[in-house]
């Protein structure tokens, strides 16, 4: 089984940990860690209640699983474009806190490691894809499987911690033909649920195609690097996030000398199970 530099077979052995990760950091936040308050939400100020915390050590990890060439039996063309997205990605978290991992293992061997002293988790995923599926460099799996590991008791330092994850993956390989308008469109319980603080941004709509530049990278990858670099310091999560969705609806149209390439269009597909706000540090 071969690995190469810039993808990830997210199938290798599971007793490689930590090895062979590229970790680059920039800063981590200073500062004095204070008691957890109550993780189910009990007892606590407001803000306490329906603020994530951010006031560890770190931000966290943001993954980049960048998938560029793919085994011939797949099936799958080179993902042309998707280093620029990784590039950008590196450089957005980077800004915001986080320590980026261009990854060499499998996610589950990050799932292992201690995030006691972190705020939150970032997963990037760039690949090929379909429906609930996500390709590996030789084979696909389920994003559901692969995402398992990290949840609850088998990640128990990311318990009541924002776990986030960006997936510039097709869903399906229908067209989004878009609409004409007829006028201007206005732009406290003791335990946590399994499921509870995760956020999945995918690329697209469940059956859709997801558009990719092989200069600028993906439309989707574009838009919350740009929208996090210009928001973090001032809006919540899921309001950066809105901003994205209409940014790649109302910004982005194929254009393609393939019949029937041009004039698509494209919305990404937010699911939140996040139980407070948050706001990226500006410290």
């Amino acid at each position: 089984f071969k690995y190469q530099m810039h993808s990830l077979s997210f199938f290798s052995s599971s007793d490689l940990i930590s090895e062979g990760l590229q970790v680059f950091e920039k800063r981590e936040h200073k500062g004095n860690i204070h008691a957890s308050p109550n993780s189910s939400g009990g007892q606590g100020t407001p803000s306490d209640l329906y603020c994530y915390r951010t006031d560890y050590p770190c931000m966290g990890i943001c993954l980049i699983i960048n998938n560029k060439n793919f085994h011939k039996k797949t099936g799958m063309d080179v993902r042309n474009g998707t280093d620029v997205d990784a590039a950008n990605v590196a450089k957005t978290f980077t800004k915001l806190g986080y320590k980026i991992r261009l990854a060499c293992v499998a996610l589950c061997a990050v799932a292992k490691e201690d995030h006691s002293q972190n705020a939150s988790f970032v997963c990037v995923l760039l690949s090929h894809g379909d429906q609930e599926l996500i390709y590996g460099t030789d084979r696909f799996e389920k994003l559901e499987t692969l995402i398992a590991c990290i949840k609850g008791r088998r990640c128990m330092s990311l318990v009541g911690k924002p776990k986030l994850f960006f997936i510039q993956a097709c869903r399906g390989s229908e067209f989004d033909h878009g609409v004409e308008t007829d006028a201007a469109v206005d732009e406290t319980s003791a335990k946590i649920p399994v499921e509870a603080d995760f956020m999945y941004a995918y690329s697209t709509a469940p059956g859709f195609y997801s558009w990719r530049s092989t200069s600028n990278g993906s439309w989707f990858i574009q838009s919350p690097c740009e929208n996090l670099a210009k928001f973090s310091g001032q809006l919540e999560l899921m309001q950066i996030m809105t901003r994205v969705n209409h940014k790649v609806a109302f910004h982005f149209e194929s254009s393609s000398n393939l019949p029937g390439f041009s004039g698509k269009k494209q919305i990404p597909c937010i699911v939140s199970m996040l139980t407070k706000d948050f706001y990226f540090s500006t410290k």
